[in-house]
């Protein structure tokens, strides 16, 4: 059995050995594999996985590569386990921890940065200088789960405390799946101001993130809070999650519909979530002048920016990548406190095991799918509809 020197174990939970992990071959393709179950070091802990959520970025991972770099390159044939959104429970603590303890229920965020370069040292660990400098001789400390390192397509994964969010026993698997999207949100929000309450909020595209942005605009006071996109029945969830009002692109000039919902005038800021090519020309020409954009997804391919535009009207424009500044604990405290019901955006659970059909539903949105968890313990093989 499980039981490395330094590492403290518990008999109420036994750990084995060997366990069941997807390894990542040639592009697209997953193969369902023994591993050896990692091993924490200082300051680290084993989770036991028990449910993750499929993200837009693990399949750009699995079928392209980017944005993951294994042993300094692409992830493919490298014995590498992708997935990144996941929750489980402490099953092991490494040497000198005693912040969490055996049986804890936590959800985790991806990013464990260095913690001494100029960034980790700001609190930017998610731009973490030493980015995927996690193997050989110059190993730095980073790991970014599932993007630099093994993620969570498997039965157990090893990670920094300083990535642990204790969750409490009512918050089911799936919702704590949700956290981190909740906590991305969250980042964008709070590197526009943070505090928002009565200031005008546009989000731009009904994904994952776009409609928990649209929770955390509202229960941070936001008002109006408009959702822009191009499905309705996502943009129908924007509504029960607080939107105040909703555009389909599709139906209507966006630029017009959102200065004329928001009284004539441009809005304060504006969240975009979609990629679209022409997504942040628009949203410069929604918000009012300086006003502020938080880029928050990104297009496959470079796009034309109208830069005279933003620069005559001082528009402040800000990337973010993930869930930095300890972003999930605020998300974690809002689904606690039951401020938003982020369940909402939860379509389908499926077996660890049956991996490649979530994968497929997620990818292809069967049964119109947003968010899709895979369970790693006694989950029926039928799929789940939460979202209805």
């Amino acid at each position: 059995m499980y039981a490395p020197k330094g590492v403290k174990t518990s008999s109420d939970f036994p750990i084995p050995d060997k366990m069941k992990a997807w390894v990542l071959g040639e592009p697209g393709q997953l193969s369902l594999k023994d591993k050896p179950v990692p091993v924490p070091k200082r300051a680290e802990v084993l989770v036991r996985i028990d449910a993750v959520a499929i993200c837009a970025t693990d399949l750009e991972i699995i079928y392209h590569g980017p944005p993951a770099s294994i042993q300094g390159g692409l992830p493919f044939n490298k014995n590498f386990t992708p997935g990144h959104e996941y929750m489980g429970t402490v099953a092991a603590l490494g040497p000198g921890v005693d912040e969490y303890r055996i049986g804890q229920r936590v959800t985790v965020e991806i990013h464990a940065g260095c913690g001494q370069c100029k960034r980790c040292r700001e609190g930017m660990y998610t731009s973490c200088h030493n980015y995927g400098l996690n193997y050989g001789d110059v190993d730095k400390g980073h790991r970014a789960n599932g993007f630099t390192t093994d993620g969570g397509f498997c039965e157990y994964q090893v990670n920094n405390i300083n990535t642990l969010v204790a969750i409490p026993d009512e918050m089911s698997d799936e919702e704590a799946t949700l956290v981190v999207t909740a906590g991305t949100a969250m980042y964008g929000l709070t590197e526009l101001g943070g505090l928002i309450a009565g200031e005008s909020v546009v989000v731009t595209g009904p994904g994952p993130i776009g409609l928990l942005g649209v929770a955390v605009a509202k229960a941070l006071g936001a008002q109006p809070v408009i959702l822009t996109g191009t499905r309705d029945n996502r943009l129908k969830i924007g509504l029960e999650l607080g939107a105040d009002y909703v555009v389909n692109v599709q139906n209507e000039d966006p630029v017009e519909a959102v200065r004329r919902l928001n009284g004539g005038k441009g809005v304060d800021y504006v969240v975009e979530c979609s990629g679209a090519p022409n997504a942040v020309n628009e949203a410069a020409k929604m918000v009012s002048r300086g006003g502020k954009i938080c880029l928050a997804a990104f297009p496959r391919e470079a796009v034309p920016v109208d830069i005279a535009h933003i620069v005559r009207n001082n528009i402040y424009l800000f990337g973010i990548r993930g869930e930095g500044k300890s972003a999930t604990h605020r998300a974690e405290a809002f689904m606690s406190q039951k401020r938003f019901d982020a369940t909402k955006i939860h379509t389908h659970t499926f077996p660890l095991e049956d991996l490649p059909t979530a994968i497929r539903y997620a990818k292809d949105r069967v049964e119109d799918a947003i968010k899709v968890v895979v369970k790693a313990k006694g989950v029926s093989a039928t799929h789940k509809v939460a979202a209805e």
